[in-house]
């Protein structure tokens, strides 16, 4: 089934509401587009419609968690990221209220919309606060355990959400846990590290690689911070070299993250492909996967240049 992973936040959410009285959410304006006027209908109680007030929403979460309330804050990505920064690190990290910080249309695959709605710095801003997770799920399945595992855990949560619809890559039978990575597809030559909508383009280009002889293991990391470091250590011990996949600016992101790690831990050559420190532009969202190299293609290319080298 081909679903967004805002749709999943929505449908989970209004799951999650008949659950449990204590969740509550919070909306800027934009409902329709985030998916929770699928909580707006099912627990208008529970349902906080701030208008275009990014701050003030962050801040009334704050208020809300301080008493008891699990509260998921919804805008998209480059408002929740970007507008909401200083009251998100003052508000909620600084004294880690428990508040869940849902941003949808994240990436340029936001599309039409243009480089001003384009979040393509939210990962890095996100990652650089104290106490916050960083959670970036690559299906409908892990979206939905993505934000069950975010309203389970007392923390503040940042969750990436995509605006296109995705092919599952896993079922229900899939345990995810904040924090731990994913492996799959095996491989001995190289190791292909994705996330969010780029782990679908990482699988395809593995079985491109295959059919050229090269063996690409592929791991899925959802849980940006805190990094599974124990699946990366193992990638870099293990294979010749990594090549990092994401729909983020290739400064603060996952591959900065991972490149941390085997830094630190066991040293390896680490190559990233993402946006190459510039902004996004309005246009169809293939399109500028293909201008900004997020492709399958080009992940196959990257992956024999760099085991050229």
């Amino acid at each position: 089934m081909k679903r967004a992973t805002r749709e999943s936040y929505g449908a989970t959410l209004v799951e999650l509401g008949n659950e449990n009285k204590d969740i509550v959410v919070l909306e800027a304006d934009l409902s329709k587009a985030t998916k929770t006027e699928m909580f707006a209908k099912t627990h208008k109680d529970r349902f906080i419609n701030v208008g275009i007030a990014e701050q003030n929403m962050v801040g009334m979460a704050a208020g809300l968690a301080s008493v008891g309330k699990i509260p998921f804050a919804t805008t998209f990505a480059v408002f929740a990221a970007g507008r909401a920064f200083e009251i998100i690190r003052n508000s909620v990290c600084y004294p880690n209220a428990n508040v869940k910080i849902a941003a949808t249309h994240a990436g340029i695959t936001v599309g039409p919309d243009g480089g001003s709605h384009q979040a393509i710095e939210d990962i890095a801003l996100m990652s650089s606060l104290p106490n916050m997770i960083v959670l970036s799920p690559a299906d409908d399945i892990e979206a939905c355990k993505c934000v069950r595992a975010a309203a389970e855990i007392k923390s503040p949560v940042y969750i990436r959400l995509g605006r296109i619809p995705l092919e599952d890559i896993y079922d229900d039978s899939y345990d995810f846990k904040i924090g731990k990575g994913s492996e799959l597809v095996e491989g001995q030559d190289v190791t292909i590290i994705a996330t969010g909508i780029m782990v679908h383009k990482a699988l395809e280009a593995s079985k491109k690689l295959k059919d050229q002889g090269i063996d690409a293991r592929v791991i899925n990391i959802a849980t940006i911070k805190p990094i599974d470091e124990e699946i990366v250590v193992k990638a870099a011990k293990e294979t010749k070299a990594i090549v990092t996949v994401e729909e983020h600016s290739i400064i603060g992101g996952l591959g900065d993250r991972v490149a941390s790690v085997v830094c630190d831990k066991y040293p390896t050559i680490v190559k990233k492909i993402g946006v190459k420190d510039v902004f996004g532009e309005s246009g169809n969202p293939d399109d500028l996967l293909e201008k900004h190299g997020l492709t399958t293609d080009n992940i196959v290319e990257t992956v024999k240049s760099v085991l050229n080298k």
